[in-house]
C-alpha cells in the first residue's frame, strides 16, 4: 500500500482589496514607488504577489487564469508558473518580489521564502540587459512624446524619467554586483536627475548609451538563466497544493474490471 500524498496547504488570503483566487498567495509585497523610495504624499501603493492554484485545476480542458489585476487598490498577483517564467526573463517588474527590503513583504510562506533563497538562479546578463534597457527605453518612448507644456502631462514625463534612471541604475548593478537593490540608496538624485531629463530627454539618450555600453562588457551574471531551482521550486508547489477529487477515486469494496489488456473495438 503505498504511503498517502501530502496533505495541501493552507493559504493564506490574499493581498487586501484583491480579488478572490483560486488558490494560495505565497508571497506578496509593497512593490513600484514606495518600495524604490520615490513615494510622497498621496502616491499610489502597488502590491504584487504570486499565488499557487489547486493543482487538480491544471488536470482539464480550460486552464485557470495565470494573472489577476485590480486597480482599486493596485494589486497584481501571477500564478506561479507565469512568475517563474516572467523572472526567468529577468522581466523587472516581476522580478522585483523576491528583491524587496523585508518590511515591504506581507505575505510569506515556506515556500514564498524558499523562492527568495533561488532568486539569483532567474538572472542573466542576455536577460538583463534585454529586459531593463527594454523597459527603460520604453519609458524614454513614452517621456519624449509628452508635451511638457501642460503641467498634468509634465508631471508624466518626469515620472518616465525617474522610472528610466532607476531601470539603467538596476541593470549596472545587477551586472556588476548580481544583486538587484530595489530600495534606491539616493531616491531624491534620482528624482532631480528625472526632472532634468523630463526637460532635456537628450540627457536620458547619454544615459542609455552609458548603460548599454557598460553592460556590454563582462560582468559576474551567466550568459543564461538556470532553470533547474525554479523546475524543482514549482513541483514542490504542485505536489503541495495538490488534493485528488475524492469522487474520482474508485470504491475500494468495488469488483475490479478488465479488458484483458485490450482495447475496445475503434471502428
Amino acid at each position: 500500500m503505498s504511503a498517502p500524498g501530502p496533505e495541501p496547504l493552507p493559504g493564506p488570503e490574499p493581498p487586501a482589496g484583491a480579488e478572490p483566487l483560486p488558490g494560495a498567495v505565497l508571497l506578496s509585497g509593497v512593490v513600484g514607488s514606495t518600495a524604490y523610495g520615490f513615494a510622497h504624499a498621496g502616491s499610489d501603493v502597488d502590491r504584487l504577489g504570486l499565488y499557487a492554484v489547486p493543482t487538480e485545476e491544471l488536470h482539464g480542458l480550460h486552464r485557470p487564469a495565470e494573472s489577476q489585476v485590480s486597480t482599486a487598490p493596485d494589486v497584481t498577483l501571477h500564478e506561479a508558473a507565469k512568475w517563474c517564467r516572467l523572472a526567468l526573463s529577468c522581466n523587472p517588474t516581476a522580478s522585483e518580489l523576491v528583491w524587496l527590503p523585508e518590511e515591504l513583504y506581507e505575505t510569506t510562506t515556506p515556500l514564498g521564502r524558499d523562492l527568495v533563497g533561488i532568486r539569483s538562479s532567474f538572472l542573466s546578463a542576455p536577460g538583463v540587459r534585454n529586459a531593463y534597457l527594454g523597459y527603460a527605453d520604453q519609458q524614454f518612448r513614452k517621456l519624449t512624446t509628452r508635451d511638457t507644456t501642460d503641467p498634468a502631462t509634465r508631471a508624466r514625463a518626469a515620472k518616465h524619467a525617474r522610472h528610466l534612471v532607476r531601470l539603467v541604475e538596476q541593470a549596472v548593478r545587477l551586472h556588476r554586483t548580481g544583486r538587484n537593490l530595489i530600495r534606491l540608496p539616493d531616491p531624491e538624485r534620482v528624482r532631480d536627475l528625472g526632472e532634468r531629463i523630463a526637460d532635456r530627454p537628450a540627457e536620458a539618450e547619454r544615459l542609455l548609451a552609458d548603460a548599454a555600453d557598460r553592460l556590454a562588457r563582462p560582468g559576474v551574471l551567466p550568459a543564461a538563466p538556470d532553470p533547474r531551482p525554479a523546475e524543482a521550486w514549482l513541483r514542490r508547489v504542485r505536489a503541495a497544493h495538490y488534493s485528488p477529487p475524492r469522487d474520482a477515486l474508485p470504491d475500494p469494496g468495488a469488483p475490479g474490471q478488465s479488458t484483458g489488456g485490450a482495447l475496445g473495438p475503434t471502428g
